[in-house]
Protein backbone atom coordinates (compact mmCIF):
# COMPACT_ATOMS: atom_id res chain seq x y z
CA UNK A 1 0.00 0.00 0.00
CA UNK A 2 1.34 3.43 -0.88
CA UNK A 3 2.64 5.45 2.07
CA UNK A 4 0.30 8.40 1.61
CA UNK A 5 -2.76 6.12 1.54
CA UNK A 6 -1.95 4.73 4.98
CA UNK A 7 -2.10 8.23 6.53
CA UNK A 8 -5.89 8.50 6.12
CA UNK A 9 -6.50 7.36 9.70
CA UNK A 10 -3.85 9.75 11.03
CA UNK A 11 -5.44 12.71 9.25
CA UNK A 12 -9.02 11.73 10.13
CA UNK A 13 -8.19 11.83 13.85
CA UNK A 14 -6.73 15.35 13.76
CA UNK A 15 -7.88 18.92 13.16
CA UNK A 16 -4.80 20.58 11.71
CA UNK A 17 -6.30 24.02 12.33
CA UNK A 18 -5.88 23.24 16.05
CA UNK A 19 -2.95 20.87 16.44
CA UNK A 20 0.67 21.78 15.61
CA UNK A 21 1.28 18.23 14.35
CA UNK A 22 2.37 17.94 10.70
CA UNK A 23 -0.35 16.88 8.23
CA UNK A 24 2.24 14.91 6.28
CA UNK A 25 2.50 13.91 2.66
CA UNK A 26 4.60 11.72 0.47
CA UNK A 27 8.23 12.28 1.38
CA UNK A 28 11.38 10.90 -0.16
CA UNK A 29 13.05 8.24 1.91
CA UNK A 30 16.58 8.75 3.16
CA UNK A 31 19.37 6.34 2.27
CA UNK A 32 18.95 4.61 5.63
CA UNK A 33 15.49 4.26 7.17
CA UNK A 34 14.93 6.20 10.38
CA UNK A 35 13.43 5.41 13.73
CA UNK A 36 12.23 7.77 16.44
CA UNK A 37 11.05 7.31 20.01
CA UNK A 38 8.83 10.13 21.27
CA UNK A 39 7.95 10.67 24.92
CA UNK A 40 4.26 11.56 25.04
CA UNK A 41 2.48 12.83 28.15
CA UNK A 42 -1.10 12.17 27.03
CA UNK A 43 -3.85 10.53 29.12
CA UNK A 44 -1.00 8.43 30.47
CA UNK A 45 2.72 8.94 29.97
CA UNK A 46 4.10 6.60 27.33
CA UNK A 47 6.70 6.34 24.59
CA UNK A 48 5.84 6.14 20.88
CA UNK A 49 8.19 3.83 19.00
CA UNK A 50 8.22 4.55 15.25
CA UNK A 51 9.98 2.84 12.33
CA UNK A 52 10.14 4.23 8.80
CA UNK A 53 8.52 1.67 6.50
CA UNK A 54 7.35 2.36 2.92
CA UNK A 55 7.29 6.14 3.31
CA UNK A 56 5.49 6.36 6.67
CA UNK A 57 6.31 5.82 10.34
CA UNK A 58 4.84 2.55 11.59
CA UNK A 59 3.99 3.28 15.21
CA UNK A 60 3.48 1.57 18.57
CA UNK A 61 2.70 3.03 22.00
CA UNK A 62 5.07 1.55 24.58
CA UNK A 63 3.74 2.35 28.09
CA UNK A 64 7.04 1.75 29.92
CA UNK A 65 9.36 2.85 27.13
CA UNK A 66 12.17 0.76 25.64
CA UNK A 67 14.46 -1.28 27.85
CA UNK A 68 18.18 -1.86 27.37
CA UNK A 69 17.90 -5.24 29.13
CA UNK A 70 17.20 -8.41 27.09
CA UNK A 71 15.33 -9.83 30.11
CA UNK A 72 12.59 -7.18 30.00
CA UNK A 73 9.64 -7.47 27.63
CA UNK A 74 7.82 -4.22 26.92
CA UNK A 75 4.21 -4.09 25.74
CA UNK A 76 3.85 -2.24 22.41
CA UNK A 77 0.34 -1.36 21.22
CA UNK A 78 0.08 -0.50 17.51
CA UNK A 79 -1.26 2.94 16.59
CA UNK A 80 -1.95 4.57 13.25
CA UNK A 81 0.83 5.29 10.75
CA UNK A 82 2.39 8.75 11.09
CA UNK A 83 4.03 10.89 8.38
CA UNK A 84 7.82 10.94 8.18
CA UNK A 85 7.76 14.61 9.15
CA UNK A 86 6.44 13.60 12.56
CA UNK A 87 9.89 12.30 13.48
CA UNK A 88 10.98 15.82 14.40
CA UNK A 89 7.77 16.90 16.11
CA UNK A 90 7.92 18.39 19.59
CA UNK A 91 5.17 20.47 21.12
CA UNK A 92 1.81 20.44 22.82
CA UNK A 93 -1.24 18.80 21.25
CA UNK A 94 -4.14 20.93 22.58
CA UNK A 95 -6.76 19.70 25.04
CA UNK A 96 -9.75 18.14 23.34
CA UNK A 97 -7.61 16.89 20.45
CA UNK A 98 -6.70 13.27 19.77
CA UNK A 99 -3.53 12.47 21.73
CA UNK A 100 -3.73 15.73 23.72
CA UNK A 101 -0.57 16.33 25.69
CA UNK A 102 3.10 17.20 25.39
CA UNK A 103 5.51 15.41 23.02
CA UNK A 104 9.31 15.39 22.85
CA UNK A 105 11.82 13.45 20.77
CA UNK A 106 13.42 11.11 23.29
CA UNK A 107 15.63 9.26 20.81
CA UNK A 108 16.22 9.09 17.08
CA UNK A 109 18.54 7.59 14.52
CA UNK A 110 18.67 5.10 11.69
CA UNK A 111 18.01 1.40 11.68
CA UNK A 112 18.88 -1.73 9.72
CA UNK A 113 16.55 -4.64 9.08
CA UNK A 114 17.83 -7.89 10.60
CA UNK A 115 14.77 -10.04 9.86
CA UNK A 116 15.54 -13.31 8.14
CA UNK A 117 13.65 -16.46 7.32
CA UNK A 118 15.35 -19.61 5.99
CA UNK A 119 18.57 -17.63 5.55
CA UNK A 120 17.00 -14.88 3.42
CA UNK A 121 16.15 -11.32 4.38
CA UNK A 122 12.47 -10.54 4.88
CA UNK A 123 11.47 -6.93 4.14
CA UNK A 124 10.24 -4.92 7.12
CA UNK A 125 6.71 -4.43 5.75
CA UNK A 126 6.35 -8.16 5.09
CA UNK A 127 7.90 -9.02 8.46
CA UNK A 128 5.34 -6.82 10.21
CA UNK A 129 2.51 -8.52 8.34
CA UNK A 130 3.92 -11.86 9.48
CA UNK A 131 4.12 -10.64 13.08
CA UNK A 132 7.85 -10.51 13.80
CA UNK A 133 10.57 -8.03 12.87
CA UNK A 134 14.15 -7.66 14.08
CA UNK A 135 16.04 -4.39 13.65
CA UNK A 136 19.37 -2.87 14.63
CA UNK A 137 18.92 0.64 16.04
CA UNK A 138 21.63 3.28 15.80
CA UNK A 139 20.19 5.84 18.18
CA UNK A 140 21.57 8.45 20.52
CA UNK A 141 20.23 6.59 23.56
CA UNK A 142 19.41 3.07 22.45
CA UNK A 143 21.59 0.93 20.21
CA UNK A 144 21.69 -2.63 19.04
CA UNK A 145 19.16 -5.25 18.13
CA UNK A 146 15.49 -5.10 19.05
CA UNK A 147 12.69 -7.46 18.16
CA UNK A 148 8.99 -6.64 17.80
CA UNK A 149 6.77 -9.69 18.04
CA UNK A 150 2.99 -9.77 17.75
CA UNK A 151 1.36 -11.91 20.43
CA UNK A 152 -2.28 -10.92 20.14
CA UNK A 153 -4.27 -10.15 17.00
CA UNK A 154 -7.67 -8.67 16.23
CA UNK A 155 -9.12 -5.59 17.85
CA UNK A 156 -6.79 -5.90 20.83
CA UNK A 157 -3.65 -6.42 18.75
CA UNK A 158 -0.48 -6.13 20.82
CA UNK A 159 3.22 -6.67 20.37
CA UNK A 160 6.27 -7.09 22.58
CA UNK A 161 9.40 -4.96 22.17
CA UNK A 162 12.48 -6.79 23.45
CA UNK A 163 16.17 -5.87 23.44
CA UNK A 164 18.40 -8.53 21.89
CA UNK A 165 21.35 -9.90 23.85
CA UNK A 166 24.18 -8.17 22.00
CA UNK A 167 26.90 -5.56 22.68
CA UNK A 168 24.19 -2.85 22.84
CA UNK A 169 22.53 -4.54 25.83
CA UNK A 170 22.97 -2.70 29.14
CA UNK A 171 20.90 -4.50 31.80
CA UNK A 172 21.92 -2.11 34.58
CA UNK A 173 20.97 1.04 32.67
CA UNK A 174 17.50 2.60 32.73
CA UNK A 175 17.57 5.53 30.28
CA UNK A 176 13.80 6.02 30.54
CA UNK A 177 14.26 6.94 34.22
CA UNK A 178 17.59 8.75 34.04
CA UNK A 179 17.46 10.58 30.70
CA UNK A 180 14.20 12.56 30.48
CA UNK A 181 15.26 15.29 28.05
CA UNK A 182 14.76 15.69 24.31
CA UNK A 183 17.69 14.69 22.11
CA UNK A 184 16.74 17.55 19.76
CA UNK A 185 16.14 20.53 22.05
CA UNK A 186 17.44 19.37 25.43
CA UNK A 187 14.08 20.31 26.97
CA UNK A 188 11.92 18.31 29.37
CA UNK A 189 8.19 17.77 28.84
CA UNK A 190 7.53 20.38 31.50
CA UNK A 191 9.72 22.96 29.77
CA UNK A 192 8.03 22.34 26.41
CA UNK A 193 4.59 22.72 28.03
CA UNK A 194 5.65 25.92 29.84
CA UNK A 195 6.97 27.45 26.60
CA UNK A 196 3.72 26.60 24.82
CA UNK A 197 1.83 28.46 27.58
CA UNK A 198 4.14 31.42 27.11
CA UNK A 199 5.83 30.80 30.46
Amino acid sequence: MAGSDTLDEYRAKRDFARTPEPPGGREAAAADPIFVIQKHDATTLHYDFRLEVDGVLKSWAVPKGPSTSPKEKRLAVPTEDHPLGYAGFEGVIPAGSYGAGTVLVWDRGTYQNLTQKSGREVGVAEALRQGHVSVWLEGERVRGGYALTRFRTGKGEAWLLVKKDDPGAEPGRDPVATEPRSVISGRTLEEIAAEARGG
